[in-house]
């Protein structure tokens, strides 16, 4: 194989506008072209198994009615929302028509408890609730105790305490302009599922969707061709299904495909057939799971082009399995929501190392420090590190803004321009990093350590 990554790496350089709205970029600028708008970029099935269909101009459309809808309920730039629903149009939809006004999502997951939904709802100091109904029981009790969540959104049902999600967008006009944010300015507000560390929101800017996307396109064997359809696993109020999937398939105008639900492995296995999914991003336990539940899979049923995993990993019968079954190499990424699609694989363009973390991906300047904050010589296990700064001095805008309200515990996480991931690793002469695993901070324990993530991107050769 011809090793590019060298050449990659030495060449690449950000470009971040200084107004950026991911908005514009993930909906609005596909649906202003006609031929454009009409290509689907939702695709997939409700919990029921009715088939979910939604174009980027009808998306565009739905998020200007909802956006103007929030200017009039008094929503301005810096307001946190929440967000709670399953995956489908109208979350798509919330977080833009959000993300349009210059307010900051909140997404929360239906897996949390009434009392983990209020303890995010109070620190975030949320004003208003987007969210469906099997959501609305933690929000209803995050309002009672919380008075300063002033209006609750409801799709899908009706209730005497919810604005309706379908009579709010009765009411409103098509046109919207979009608010002149920065790419700096503040876009979600992730709050961490682990239940065990105090609270921590992490703030990331607009401009952090750019800071994914060299990461994604290379893990995602060079997304996107011109047939490609995306699936993550994730589910999309997550950091794994939000900014390192969702947002970077809308961004390159591609369809993703939602699937609400429970996801059994056969449901999964045939909604990959059925809608033709070319890229997908798994856990390696998934894989695992498909690898002992289907182990005769024909490589003829599926369209699959690329697999980007996370998480722990893999054992090298993971790795054989998907080469002699599907026909391909599994990316690994690694990353944290702080700082995401820092390192991994790309196979179409430099070897895999088996075994190995893979290498920092271009636009990120990644190493290990040791406990002075030096960095660490070949082979020595270090604490893995991004600077503020990549190869050429231009700002990294994967890196978050900070804690939310908490800034000595965001200063705690920087040592100079390096911010500390508290995951260990060394790397080898040929810059492969090898996982030797965690290092606690006072707070941030913490981050999820997702693998995954990554701008406007020229990865292209």
């Amino acid at each position: 194989m011809n090793d590019q990554y060298s050449a990659l790496y030495a060449s690449y350089k950000w470009y971040v506008p200084s107004q950026f709205n991911i908005s514009e970029v993930c909906i609005h600028r596909w649906a202003t072209n006609p031929l454009e708008g009409r290509r689907p970029a939702i695709l997939g099935e409700d919990e029921f198994g009715d088939t979910l269909r939604c174009s980027y101009g009808q998306l565009a459309e739905t998020t200007c009615k909802l956006a103007n809808g929030l200017l009039r309920m008094g929503v301005a730039q810096g307001d946190r929302v929440v967000v709670a629903m399953a995956q489908g149009p109208e979350f798509v939809a919330a977080c833009m028509a959000i993300l349009g006004v210059g307010g900051v999502v909140v997404p929360l997951s239906s897996i949390l408890t009434a009392q983990q939904v209020t303890a995010r709802v109070v620190n975030a100091q949320a004003k208003i609730a987007i969210v469906d109904s099997a959501n609305i029981p933690s929000l209803l009790q995050a309002q009672s105790r919380y008075p300063a969540l002033g209006q609750i959104i409801g799709f899908g049902f009706q209730h005497e305490a919810t604005l309706s999600w379908s009579s709010l967008l009765a009411r409103q006009n098509s046109s919207f302009r979009l608010a002149p944010t920065s790419a700096q300015s503040p876009a979600f507000l992730i709050y961490p599922m682990a239940t065990d560390t105090p609270l921590q929101g992490i703030m990331l800017s607009h401009s952090a969707l750019i800071g994914q996307l060299p990461g994604f396109v290379a893990s995602q064997n060079w997304f996107p061709l011109p047939d490609d359809v995306f699936w993550t696993q994730s589910d999309w109020t997550t950091p794994d299904g939000l900014l390192n999937g969702l947002l970077p398939c809308l961004y390159f105008g591609r369809p993703i495909v939602g699937l609400q639900g429970n996801h059994s492995v056969q449901r999964t296995l045939s909604a990959l057939i059925d809608y033709k999914v070319t890229n997908i991003s798994v856990p390696w336990s998934s894989l695992r799971a498909v690898m002992v539940e289907s182990p005769d899979l024909s490589p003829a049923q599926f369209s699959l082009r690329a697999i980007m995993a996370t998480g722990t990993h893999p054992t090298p019968a993971i790795h054989e399995w998907c080469e002699a079954i599907l026909g391909l190499s599994p990316n690994h990424v690694y990353g944290v929501t702080e700082a995401a699609y820092l390192i991994g694989h790309s196979h179409l363009r430099w070897p895999a190392r088996p075994g190995s973390m893979g290498r920092a991906y271009p636009g990120h300047l990644v190493s290990v420090l040791d406990d002075t904050g030096r960095v660490c010589p070949a082979g020595t296990v270090g604490e893995i590190a991004v600077n503020r700064f990549d190869l050429n001095g231009f700002h990294d805008p994967a890196i978050f803004l900070g804690y939310w309200q908490q800034d000595d515990e965001t200063a705690k996480r920087f040592r100079h321009n390096w911010f500390l991931t508290g995951d260990l690793a060394s790397i080898d002469r040929d810059g492969y990093f090898w996982f030797a695993g965690h290092k606690q901070h006072s707070l941030a324990a913490n981050s999820q350590a997702h693998e995954n993530q990554a701008g406007p991107v020229s990865l292209s050769l």
